[in-house]
């Protein structure tokens, strides 16, 4: 079986979680990281474990042994470093959102396509066993026709104004925090699972904290809670907090959601309720492998991950057995089996969420932005 050679870029929380699941596939090798250059990136290459480590990101788009790239950089990286290497021929793995504009993704897009490259938006939140088995049962008219969806995406750990990391400002993020942090994993998710897309939304934006101090050195993303009142900066802040957004699913389903970064408690709540005209579904990530099923006249149900007992397709997400819990660091996993066997074989079927759909994300995200400044409904197209 012959191995596919990939680079990591980044080598924060996302790129640590990527090379962890790229090993777990057996037949991919990570052979270079590259850090960000104010870090060490030899003491990196040593943490990483890997034969080739870098502070400049360029030298690796014409590396001849490099045939992939996963980009687990600040947003505002990702547009030209995607560019770049697939000019140069090379596979592209992105974390989301993909883009800091839809203009930027959508050249992402059309350059892949014009090189016959393998391309994915890292969307691993779908991939949990119990969310695939949520989409074969929409699939099968389980639920009957959609009517509602809501839930949230709820985070704390913003909460204080000394809660700092890149993607709190604008210039390393892009105009969205919270909604394109997590808002666009909110929104994917629910198209993904009901087949329909948000056609028109209406979206309200709060920065609760004008102002933040900013560590004088960097921090890794849900880390810096015990640095002291000499070690900040105080800046103004652009990016939001929260957002609550109203959403039209094709002509007749309707919903909401909320996005926060500053909900107490909440450590990383991704909750979608769908309901049709059969039945409900409830799922939340920090239960990743319970199901609630909801029915009018019978008793409600909660099953728990079980893949002998899910739907055929969801249970070839499940690699373990049930009563083996499935969670975050496993979505990367599936995501990454199926993105690299495309890599093998560019004829075989799409299984992975891929540039098009960041693309589509983008829109909305940017479309958000415009619905809270127009303070109104904005059509999606």
């Amino acid at each position: 079986m012959r191995k596919i050679k990939t680079a990591v870029i980044g080598a924060g929380f996302m790129g640590k979680v990527h090379t962890e699941a790229i090993r777990r596939l057996g037949n991919v090798d990570v052979v270079a990281v590259c850090a960000s250059p104010g870090r060490d990136a030899a003491k990196v290459g040593h943490t990483f474990d890997v034969p080739h480590s870098t502070g400049n990101w360029k030298t690796l788009v014409d590396d001849p042994e490099v045939e992939a790239v996963h980009l687990c950089t600040p947003n505002a990286l990702h547009y030209p470093m995607a560019k770049a290497f697939l000019e140069a021929g090379k596979h592209v793995l992105c974390e989301k959102p993909l883009a800091t504009s839809y203009a930027e993704a959508k050249e992402m897009l059309d350059i892949a396509r014009h090189k016959h490259l393998a391309h994915c938006t890292n969307h691993n939140l779908r991939y949990y066993p119990v969310v695939q088995h949520i989409r074969q049962m929409i699939e099968g008219g389980e639920l009957g026709e959609i009517l509602v969806v809501q839930g949230t995406y709820s985070q704390d750990w913003l909460l204080y104004d000394t809660d700092f990391n890149w993607r709190i400002e604008s210039k390393a993020n892009g105009p969205s925090r919270v909604v394109g942090d997590i808002g666009s994993h909110w929104m994917d998710m629910i198209q993904h699972l009901t087949g329909l897309k948000i056609t028109a939304l209406c979206a309200n934006l709060q920065t609760f904290h004008k102002t933040r101090k900013r560590p004088k050195g960097s921090v890794e993303t849900f880390a810096g809670k015990t640095l002291q009142p000499d070690e900040y900066d105080e800046i103004p802040i652009e990016t939001e907090d929260f957002a609550s957004v109203l959403v039209e699913l094709g002509e007749r389903a309707r919903g909401a959601y909320t996005v926060s970064q500053v909900s107490a408690g909440n450590k990383n709540r991704f909750q979608i309720e769908i309901y049709g005209t059969k039945r409900g579904v409830k799922w939340n990530q920090e239960a990743p492998d319970e199901l609630w099923i909801g029915n009018r006249n019978s008793p409600n149900q909660l099953i728990v991950k079980d893949p002998s007992l899910l739907a055929p397709k969801a249970a070839g997400y499940a690699d373990l057995p049930g009563g083996h819990s499935e969670g975050y660091d496993d979505t990367h996993k599936q995501v990454f089996k199926r993105f690299y066997h495309r890599v093998l074989h560019p004829t075989t079927h799409i299984e992975y969420p891929t540039f098009e759909d960041g693309v589509r994300g983008m829109k909305l995200i940017e479309k958000v932005l415009e619905s809270h400044q127009r303070r109104g409904w904005v059509d999606v197209g």
